[in-house]
C-alpha cells in the first residue's frame, strides 16, 4: 500500500488568492527605495529630530547616534562636554554599522566652541575612526559662507551672551564680520521656542549691511521660516539643522531638499 503523501498542487508564479478573495501579484510589489544613509552624531537633547527628516529625499536615511547625557544646561560647560573627541568616536563607530556615506556632528556650539582648527579635528577624528566623509555645523557653516561670498552676517542665537560671543570669535576666525547679535538666554527647551518669537527676532536681528542671517543651534526650529523670510528680508536666512544636511547631501552628490533658495544654487 503507497503510504507516499500526495504533492501539493503546482502553483502559477507569484499570483496567491487569500481568504477574501483577494488576488495578490507580487510582481507588482517594488521597492522598497534603496536607502542611502548618513550617520547624525547629535547632543543627547536634540529633540528635532522630525526637521532633520525634511530636509532630506525618500531615498536618504539618517541613523542616529547621541553623546552621553551630561546634567548641565546648555552652555560653554555643554558645547565643551558635547564635543569631546571620545564621544565623537564612539557614536562614530555606532552609526558606521548602516554604512553610511558621510557622518555629520549635529551640533553648532559643540563644532564653534573652540575654533576653527578644532572643528577640522572634530572631521579628523570622525574620519580616522572609519566616517568615510564627515561634516560638523559649523565646518557647514564656514563652507557656505565661502561658497555664497559672504562677509558679513547677523545672527541670532538661542544661548547665553557668553556662548553666543564664542560664535562671533569662530565667524571672526573665518574672516566674517557680525553686523548685529541677538541672543535668547535659554540653558534648555529651545526646542518649545514658538516660531513668531524665533522670526520677530531674526527680523530684529537684521541690518542693512547684513549678507545673510545665520540661526544658530541645531535644537531651535526653523525649516517654516526661511522661505517667507528669505522673501520678505530679500537675503539668505541660514539655519543650523539646513547647513549641515546640505552638507552632508552635497558630498553625496544629491540635492537640498526644502527652503532656502541660496542653498539651493550651490548644491
Amino acid at each position: 500500500m503507497d503510504h507516499t503523501a500526495p504533492a501539493p498542487p503546482a502553483t502559477r508564479g507569484p499570483r496567491l488568492q487569500n481568504p477574501r478573495g483577494v488576488s495578490l501579484d507580487f510582481t507588482s510589489f517594488e521597492g522598497p527605495l534603496a536607502q542611502r544613509g548618513i550617520g547624525v552624531i547629535a547632543p543627547f537633547d536634540l529633540a528635532l529630530e522630525r526637521e532633520l527628516w525634511r530636509w532630506v529625499p525618500m531615498e536618504v536615511s539618517l541613523h542616529l547616534a547621541r553623546t552621553p547625557y551630561e546634567p548641565v544646561p546648555v552652555s560653554l560647560e555643554m558645547a565643551e562636554l558635547v564635543s569631546q573627541s571620545r564621544h565623537l568616536a564612539d557614536a562614530t563607530r555606532t552609526v558606521l554599522q548602516f554604512e553610511p556615506e558621510v557622518v555629520a556632528y549635529l551640533c553648532t556650539s559643540g563644532s564653534f566652541i573652540n575654533g576653527v582648527a578644532a572643528e577640522r579635528g572634530m572631521r579628523k577624528v570622525m574620519r580616522d575612526t572609519g566616517a568615510p566623509d564627515a561634516v560638523t555645523t559649523s565646518g557647514a557653516l564656514a563652507e557656505v559662507l565661502k561658497l555664497l561670498d559672504i562677509g558679513t552676517v547677523s545672527i541670532l542665537t538661542p544661548y547665553y551672551a557668553d556662548l553666543t560671543a564664542k560664535l562671533q570669535e569662530f565667524l571672526s576666525e573665518l574672516g566674517v564680520r557680525t553686523a548685529a547679535s541677538d541672543h535668547l538666554g535659554l540653558g534648555g527647551g529651545i526646542w518649545r521656542v514658538a516660531y513668531r518669537t524665533i522670526a520677530e527676532h531674526i527680523h530684529r536681528v537684521d541690518r542693512p549691511d547684513a549678507d545673510a542671517i545665520f540661526v544658530s543651534c541645531t535644537n531651535l526650529p526653523t525649516y517654516d521660516l526661511i522661505a517667507p523670510l528669505e522673501d520678505a528680508l530679500g537675503k539668505p536666512v541660514i539655519t543650523a539643522n539646513q547647513l549641515t544636511m546640505w552638507a552632508a547631501l552635497r558630498r553625496m552628490d544629491l540635492p537640498v531638499v526644502g527652503p532656502g533658495g541660496w542653498l539651493s544654487e550651490v548644491s
